[in-house]
């Protein structure tokens, strides 16, 4: 663990070192950019999600072309034997071998896919090692599948062929062209050579079960490919944020935007594969309607080197996290734009994979890098997800200048809102809420935003006007954040969490 996050300072600290030219249409040289601070001003800000760091839940239809679009990075399978009746398994979580003798299926029966295209993958195992044809035996002729590689090689990749009219029926074909079989209980060998169909009596036949999906950045550039990819994503940055959307911003009593970005944006035009280039001008786009609509801009890095939270929107390959440990970051910052209001170190990062220690750590050097470029842009750190004390960054942030703690409240993610009725959510609001915004919000210490909040719940049959008081009942509460808040997210195909069609249809009003 201190391994990875040591990488991680040393990879995002190359992220902010290096940020003062970030600027395409703002040109000239370097100037430690001086503000005028409104200690009156709040933000009332909304997230632009899904544009520029993928959230497949937020657009579904981005995926839509993208063919096998069920077998993306980090999709996890199962693999039940047809002949045996039992699932393969890397035995002991990996190191060993495979074998195919689990009446049950848990995590070392369950594995990770690395898409090389859209048949051809590598199988990670629970230990993070990868299955393969061994090598090490001194036999050409070697067959045993064994899970020992720490990365990927030839040995480690197969073709994975699906029945035409069942999809779950599947064989695999190792790197010597034979295929997978489960010959006996106690192992999995890379030497079937026939056909033999698809039924039952076939040793080489598993049923796959598809147990969890990934739908980030890296699902959909690797999964449309370095040939379509750079197609598919120019055209959504340029039709998903628009400059109409910020005029319909400013019209509707929102000031500020929170956009969050990937790590790879500062690599623009050839940012590291499968990641394209791109990105950097939807963003220059958006700092100019920006200007042109009297909008505050937040730069969040929502999705750091490896990822620092193993989620989907932190550009995770397969839901692990790394905590960056590839990646050279090229000079970039909006230092010279007068509407960067705000820079968000890191969003969300997860307490069981980093230590407080080392994430303060990262937060001093990220915050003395925006500092010897602006000396008024706020400088956002992001409390942890998980078992974390909401004041824990108070001690670093409370000496240093214009700094924010972000905190997020949804009234989801949690079984305690499985069964909470209409009043019940807006009680947990008005009382929950109420204190936790109370113990962060204090007069000595850092501002506090509420970075990230829905009218959403897990409330059935809910009305307009239940939406509305739920709505209201958050915005009271999170007006009391001394720099603001923001709705997630502008637009999202589930209505209550699109901003834009929640102040469309009457269910929230910010101009009364």
């Amino acid at each position: 663990m201190m391994k990875t996050a040591i990488s991680l300072l040393c990879s995002l600290l190359i992220w902010f070192c290096c940020m003062q030219s970030l600027i395409i249409s703002c040109k000239g040289g370097r100037i430690n950019r001086q503000l005028s601070v409104n200690p009156g001003f709040k933000v009332k800000a909304v997230n632009l999600g899904g544009w520029l760091v993928t959230e497949g839940w937020i657009k579904p239809s981005l995926f839509d072309g993208i063919p096998n679009k069920d077998l993306l990075d980090g999709t996890q399978i199962q693999l039940k034997s047809v002949t045996i009746g039992k699932y393969v398994c890397a035995e002991n979580g990996g190191g060993i071998i495979l074998v195919a003798n689990r009446t049950s299926a848990s995590g070392w029966e369950t594995f990770k896919l690395w898409r090389i295209n859209e048949s051809t993958f590598n199988f990670r195992v629970f230990s993070n090692q990868f299955a393969g044809v061994q090598q090490d035996s001194g036999s050409a002729s070697s067959t045993a599948v064994v899970a020992e590689a720490n990365s990927p090689g030839a040995s480690e990749t197969f073709q994975l062929v699906r029945k035409a009219d069942d999809t779950s029926r599947v064989r695999i074909q190792a790197s010597n062209g034979l295929f997978l079989q489960a010959k006996t209980q106690d192992l999995v060998t890379a030497d079937y050579a026939g056909d033999g169909g698809w039924g039952d009596d076939n040793p080489s036949v598993f049923v796959m079960t598809i147990i969890t999906t990934l739908h980030g950045e890296y699902q959909v550039t690797n999964g449309y490919g370095p040939e379509k990819a750079p197609q598919v994503m120019k055209e959504h940055w340029s039709t998903y944020i628009v400059e109409d959307d910020f005029r319909f911003i400013s019209e509707n009593g929102i000031n500020a935007v929170r956009i969050p970005v990937g790590w790879w944006i500062a690599g623009d035009p050839t940012p590291p594969n499968p990641f394209v280039g791109g990105s950097l001008q939807a963003l220059d786009n958006a700092f100019s309607w920006a200007q042109k609509y009297d909008i505050q801009v937040i730069i969040d890095l929502h999705a750091a080197p490896g990822s620092q939270n193993g989620f989907e929107h932190s550009a995770t390959r397969d839901g692990s996290l790394q905590w960056g440990k590839l990646m050279i970051l090229y000079n970039r910052l909006y230092a010279n734009n007068p509407k960067l209001y705000a820079v968000e170190l890191i969003n969300e990062p997860q307490a069981s994979g980093v230590s407080l220690e080392t994430l303060k750590n990262y937060y001093q050097l990220g915050y003395n890098a925006v500092r010897k470029y602006s000396s008024s842009a706020y400088v956002i750190m992001s409390n942890r997800l998980g078992n974390a004390d909401a004041r824990e960054l108070f001690p670093l942030a409370s000496g240093l200048q214009l700094t924010v703690i972000d905190v997020h409240y949804y009234n989801l993610f949690s079984n305690i809102f499985d069964n909470l009725s209409v009043q019940q959510n807006i009680d947990f609001i008005n009382n929950n809420r109420s204190s936790d915004m109370s113990y962060v919000t204090t007069s000595d210490g850092p501002l506090t935003f509420v970075g990230e909040w829905v009218a959403e719940w897990q409330v059935s049959g809910a009305t307009k006007e239940d939406f509305q008081n739920f709505a209201n009942a958050q915005l009271q509460v999170y007006g009391r954040a001394s720099f603001g808040w923001a709705y997630w997210t502008l637009k999202n195909v589930n209505n209550h969490w699109s901003l834009q069609w929640m102040i469309q249809n009457g269910y929230i009003s910010l101009t009364t």
